[in-house]
């Protein structure tokens, strides 16, 4: 074992493609599940690097729109330096937790193109391109569907319609008019990874914060930082990596793009496991937030379902 654990950090050390990095972990995986089962590793993997491993091209960056700077002047430091003794995941947490701040300091509302892909039920969905407007005091979701479900709008409202979301359908559904569903319940649900009250850039930075506190107690982590482009804008990537499959992970690789000057999250994406040594990690989830633009004055119209001549018409 020790042999392997040095031949393991040789590798790491000197190679930065996904493959090898694949191929390591899933000889890791195979003889640490026999030696330890679920328990800890006698040797943590940790790894910190500023020279990364080649990001996995997804769809979603080619074709991302670039994103209108409406904050030039941020203040958030992204800043991931690693203090001594402290855990990899600690300076990405600290910049998550800065960027919180500068959301509820500095954001009121703002609207954007969301384009996701989610795997739900064990199949990866396609693509699912929306225009979005969120306020967050009082939290509220407006969304308009370009594809697919082109024409749906759906709308939620803290405090407005008993809590639940309303719905109008495009095309010949439209007929039928709209629909109160819960946020939570079936067919609000269908196709969806996360329910309406769960969506926007804060709600992810502040899950972001959730796991990868509770991934801080554990050391098989590797954490890499990049400089990216999510379309035309300037951003870095944090990359985290859980070599071995353990009911505590979420996800084989988890990257966060940080837009440069806006300071906040834009694009996110997980990946598990690949499902053979040597495979491609089959993609989770996708999100990214394009042609964001901050504090446009959204008021309760914006998110009225029935009083605003603009939408649900």
């Amino acid at each position: 074992m020790p042999q392997l654990n040095a031949a393991i950090r040789h590798t790491l050390r000197n190679h930065s493609s996904p493959a090898a990095v694949v191929i390591v972990a899933c000889a890791l995986a195979a003889v640490c599940t026999n030696a330890f089962g679920q328990g800890q590793l006698t040797e943590p993997v940790y790894r910190v690097a500023t020279e990364p491993l080649t990001a996995q091209a997804t769809e979603t960056l080619a074709t991302a729109a670039p994103a209108a700077n409406a904050r030039p002047d941020s203040r958030v430091v992204l800043d991931f330096t690693q203090q001594p003794g402290e855990h990899p995941l600690a300076p990405a947490i600290r910049v998550c937790k800065a960027s919180l701040e500068e959301i509820d300091r500095n954001v009121r509302d703002y609207s954007c193109m969301l384009v996701k892909r989610e795997r739900v039920d064990g199949e990866l969905g396609e693509h699912q391109h929306i225009v979005l407007k969120v306020r967050h005091e009082p939290f509220g979701v407006y969304m308009n569907f370009l594809k697919p479900f082109q024409g749906r709008e759906v709308v939620y409202a803290d405090g407005q319609y008993n809590n639940e979301l309303v719905v109008l359908e495009g095309g010949w559904k439209r007929a039928v008019g709209k629909l109160h569903l819960d946020p939570n319940g079936v067919r609000a649900m269908k196709g969806q990874k996360h329910p309406i009250t769960k969506v926007g850039i804060r709600n992810l930075t502040a899950q972001l914060i959730r796991r990868m506190e509770a991934d801080m107690k554990y050391a098989e982590c590797e954490v890499v930082t990049k400089d990216e482009k999510i379309g035309a804008r300037s951003a870095t990537m944090v990359q985290v990596i859980h070599p071995i499959p353990r009911q505590n992970f979420d996800a084989h690789i988890a990257r966060v793009f940080f837009d440069n000057e806006l300071g906040i999250p834009i694009h996110y994406d997980a990946y598990l496991w690949p499902r053979q040594p040597g495979g491609e990690p089959p993609l989770e989830e996708s999100f990214t937030y394009t042609n964001l633009k901050i504090n446009n004055g959204f008021t309760a119209r914006d998110f009225d379902a029935y009083n605003n001549p603009e939408i649900f018409q």
